[in-house]
């Protein structure tokens, strides 16, 4: 196979057909592995461990960089300013032209210069009366007529007092007692054009005089006396204190200089929680309100609260949230015969040096914003520098499309915009950059660990963008992924425009736009697993659209497609309405869904999205039914909740995050596996158990890896590499073990069989086919059954998940909530994905998606539309109801390009839809 230098690759194929075999595994594990050879003999030593692309030939590989769709960031010190470089930027911009003020005052300071200080007075205040003086110090009582003697005999015939001036002929009589200094009056006049040149003459003199300082008292009429301080020294002038001046370091909360100190740069604290410790106000002391002492090692400090209690004549069978305060402030704070909540925690902190103990505590604390810096990370010095009349942790703060109007709206004086320009012109870059690949919606201080892995694979992109390399082979992992149907052609455009200035892209993708606008497709398969691997067409683009033998060509030419249901779901009457969901920039959002339906939430990136069905919906239902007690988004209501029975978060995140992590393991399925291999008679010969095919206790385990199959090298510069155990060759198990076998196979190699392999082979253990079938209905039929977690992307362990739920026995009336399922999913697979949600409906249950695909938008029953922007200007309820009401709706980006879909005939069986009392029911637009 050959792939054009130069041009956009696309690779796609059904899910494990070896796509990312192919561009990662192979194309850029070889770039990785000649670049690595260029480095240090430090570096090198470890190459002969690393398992080499199994390839015979590769020729013309460039440099690679590889950008996956994961977010391996865990740290909360990361954010999007400082994994794109605008952090650093701001620090440069505001050390250069930051304006600093008083903590005290509020006033601009700075150092003064004679010149510029006349300049400025006679600007502000020309024809006043000023005293020009300087401060000296008061010395002891029995030296302050020679003090003056000096002063006279220097020429200065006044000094000021307090408010009152005095002359120095005759002599006075001075009392100076509790005074730290006098001011000694240099010169007298009135501001006028002719007067500059003494009054700079004067200034001068009173900072040679002053140790650097000098006074100035404006008479103005009609007005209080005013005075001036100034200094050469940099600080306030009005104040008199000296202040530092800003360096880019005291703007980083990742730095001892600039971070606050109260919470070391985090922004927040972390504090016991009693919304945690006692997560059900409903429940009683009896019946075990506070939460750590319903365990056994708690069971005593339980007992000794009741006891306590009684003795106290308080009614524990009472629910908590109905005890009078002072009771409940007693639970909290303890006395004399009883330590409370406080107490118990202060006494468990003393065993912190364990890890379980930490653990534990960990589970009882929350988050709140830092009291000293109010969440904006840095030391008050930082915060009183400014540009344009705003702190940067105020500019931080700014969605990224809100931080370009502000940069491009800028007003500077001359000097600011010669000495910014150089570091505004990258500041402007780096945010074009971000704003093209769609990410405009997120806030700078954004924590990058919050972000989704194609969020974060988008921020890589824009960096790489901003690096401006060529000769470089670039490999992208469904860019798309996350990404509005609208934004997904701007981003195809970005990395043609990364392929024509040098490089070659290579990219992993399911998407329609990014297909039809490549300059070369490679399709693998035709199927997934043992049935995959193959190139089924390697041709510029529109050679391969035009060859039917590709599936993904049959499916873009319309002679396959997802069919439209036959009929929408009503529901069954009943609704599960959020009211007035306002957490973030959701604006007062209303959003209903009709229950016992397939749910579809759309909307442009950063619209709201997963504030509305995350944050806010499903931590509330899940607070209701106490499976989760996290804080929801802040709202008013919830309505319906009674009609659930519980609920469900299939999301994204890793099922586990080491290799001892499988598919086998997590459906549940490997318990018969066990018990199958203990019952063989080789196995009862050696006296082998089911805890001896385990490889997580050891027992049966290679020892040397601990049953993972892979030894961890730290490469401290690089990423962690797993390379395979040396003593167990990746098999897991000690020699023994690997004796017993089952129709000629061993338990290593049944973890080396894919899913696919495994039905036919395990067809005499009907539970155990049972749940494999599962993997098989969501696509992933081609996994290995002990295929490791950290090889697994988000979208195919969000299916795991899904087939767990359904490997279970399903229930009715459960509210099952997915975020964005499709992802890493051929078209065909999307088929097969849609009938299995269908099923999860069929069964009584409410499914709502997150999603952008089209295909799935348009098998929905019902869609809520978020919009119409995103960040601050999305938030709002743009339409809801059925996919064809929806395509009406002029404001809903979703409605336009489901009509352009539905009408070039995409839409499958588009006449065979049912007309139902849903489809009457006409879309809102809520603008």
């Amino acid at each position: 196979m050959a792939i054009p230098h130069d041009r956009v690759t696309v690779v796609t194929g059904v899910s494990g057909s070896g796509k990312s075999s192919l561009a990662f595994d192979t194309i850029f594990a070889e770039g990785q592995w000649r670049f690595i050879e260029s480095l240090s003999s430090y570096a090198r030593m470890f190459l002969e461990r690393i398992d080499r692309p199994d390839v015979d030939l590769v020729e013309h590989i460039r440099p690679a960089i590889a950008l996956e769709q994961k977010n391996p960031v865990r740290t909360a010190r990361s954010t999007v300013g400082t994994a794109t470089e605008l952090a650093d930027y701001l620090r440069l911009l505001y050390a250069k032209i930051g304006r600093v003020h008083c903590p005290r005052c509020g006033r601009p300071a700075g150092a003064a210069a004679p010149d510029r200080a006349a300049d400025a007075l006679l600007a502000e205040a020309a024809g006043a009366r000023v005293l020009i003086g300087f401060p000296l110090p008061v010395p002891q009582s029995d030296r302050v007529g020679d003090l003056v003697a000096r002063l006279v005999a220097r020429g200065f015939a006044r000094i000021k007092v307090g408010d009152d001036v005095v002359s120095l002929s005759p002599a006075p009589s001075l009392d100076l007692t509790g005074r730290e200094a006098i001011e000694v009056v240099l010169d007298r006049l009135v501001l006028r054009p002719e007067t500059q040149s003494r009054l700079a003459g004067s200034l001068e003199q009173a900072f040679r005089e002053g140790g650097g300082r000098a006074t100035v008292e404006l008479q103005r009429d009609g007005r209080a006396p005013e005075i001036r301080r100034y200094g050469e020294q940099f600080g306030c002038q009005t104040c008199g204190i000296a202040l530092e001046r800003p360096r880019p370091l005291l703007f980083s909360f990742n730095h001892p200089l600039g971070a606050c100190a109260e919470c070391k740069g985090f922004g927040n604290l972390l504090r016991y929680d009693e919304a945690r410790v006692i997560p059900d106000p409903a429940t009683s002391l009896a019946g075990g309100a506070v939460e750590p002492w319903r365990h056994p090692s708690g069971e005593w400090y339980q007992k000794e609260l009741l006891r306590v209690a009684r003795r106290r004549k308080v009614d524990v069978h009472r629910p908590y949230a109905e005890l009078p305060e002072e009771v409940r402030r007693w639970v909290r704070e303890g006395d004399d015969d009883f330590c409370g909540i406080r107490g118990f925690f202060e006494e468990v902190e003393g065993y912190r040096y364990k890890l379980h103990v930490r653990v534990f505590l960990s589970r009882y604390r929350s988050q709140i914003p830092c009291p000293v810096c109010q969440g904006t990370r840095l030391k008050p010095e930082a915060l009183t520098v400014t540009v344009d009349g705003r702190s940067i942790a105020e500019v931080a703060h700014l969605a990224i499309d809100d931080l370009a109007a502000w940069l491009a709206a800028l007003p500077l004086t001359a000097w600011e915009a010669e000495v910014g320009r150089d570091v505004l012109d990258r500041l402007s870059a780096k945010v074009s950059f971000l704003r093209r690949v769609g990410l405009g919606y997120l806030t700078v201080d954004r924590q990058m660990r919050t972000l989704s892995g194609g969020e974060a694979q988008r921020i890589a992109l824009a960096t790489q963008l901003g690096a401006q390399l060529v000769g470089t082979l670039y490999v992208l992992d469904e860019p798309s992924i996350g990404l509005h149907a609208r934004d997904v052609t701007r981003l195809a455009e970005l990395c043609r425009e990364l392929a024509h200035a040098g490089n070659t892209v290579v990219v992993v993708e399911h998407d329609r736009t990014f297909i039809e606008t490549a300059d070369h497709c490679v399709e693998l398969g035709p199927g997934s697993g043992e049935r995959g691997g193959e190139i089924v067409l390697a041709a510029p683009r529109d050679e391969f659209l035009r060859d039917m033998r590709t599936l993904t060509a049959r499916y873009l030419s319309g002679r396959e497609s997802i069919p439209l249901p036959t009929a929408r779901r009503e529901g069954d009457g009943r609704w599960l309405t959020v009211v007035g969901a306002r957490e973030h920039n959701l604006r007062n959002v209303r959003a209903r869904i009709p229950l016992r339906t397939l749910t579809c939430v759309t909307g442009v990136s950063g619209s709201g999205k997963s504030t509305l069905v995350h944050d806010t919906l499903y931590r509330a239902v899940a607070r209701a039914f106490k499976t989760a007690f996290e804080v929801p988004g802040e709202h008013d209501a919830l309505l319906g909740l009674e009609h659930l029975r519980g609920v469900r978060l299939i999301d994204q995140e890793p099922i586990g995050r080491t290799p001892r992590s499988n598919p086998v393991t997590y459906i549940k399925a490997f318990d018969d596996v066990r018990r199958l291999f203990a019952s063989m008679p080789k196995a009862k010969a050696l006296g082998l158990g089911p805890g001896h095919f385990s490889f997580n206790v050891p027992g049966g385990r290679c020892e040397t890896c601990e049953g993972d199959g892979f030894e961890k090298l730290e490469m401290y510069f690089f990423e962690d590499v797993y390379v395979t155990c040396r003593e167990c060759e990746g098999r897991r198990y000690r020699p023994d073990v690997r004796q017993v076998a089952y129709q000629g196979r061993d338990i290593s190699q049944v973890l080396q069989m894919t899913v696919d392999e495994a039905i036919p082979f395990f067809a005499a253990i009907p539970g155990l086919t049972r749940r494999l079938r599962v993997l098989q209905d969501v696509g992933l039929g081609y996994l290995r059954l002990g295929q490791p977690a950290t090889t697994l992307s988000g979208g195919e362990a969000q299916r795991l998940k899904i087939a767990a739920e359904l490997g279970a026995r399903l229930g009715r009336d459960v509210l099952y909530v997915l975020d964005e399922p499709t992802t890493g999913l051929h078209l065909d697979d999307v088929r097969r994905l849609l009938g299995v949600l269908q099923r999860l409906v069929d069964a009584g249950n409410t499914v709502l998606v997150v999603e952008h695909h089209l295909d799935v938008i348009k098998c929905a029953d019902w869609i809520l539309d978020l919009g119409p922007e995103g960040g601050d200007a999305g938030g709002e309820l743009v339409a809801e109801g059925p996919p064809e009401s929806v395509a009406q709706v002029a404001a809903s980006y979703t409605g336009k390009y489901l009509r352009e879909f539905l009408k070039d005939g995409r839409g499958g069986e588009r006449f065979a839809v049912r007309r139902t009392g849903a489809d009457r029911r006409s879309a809102t637009a809520s603008r």
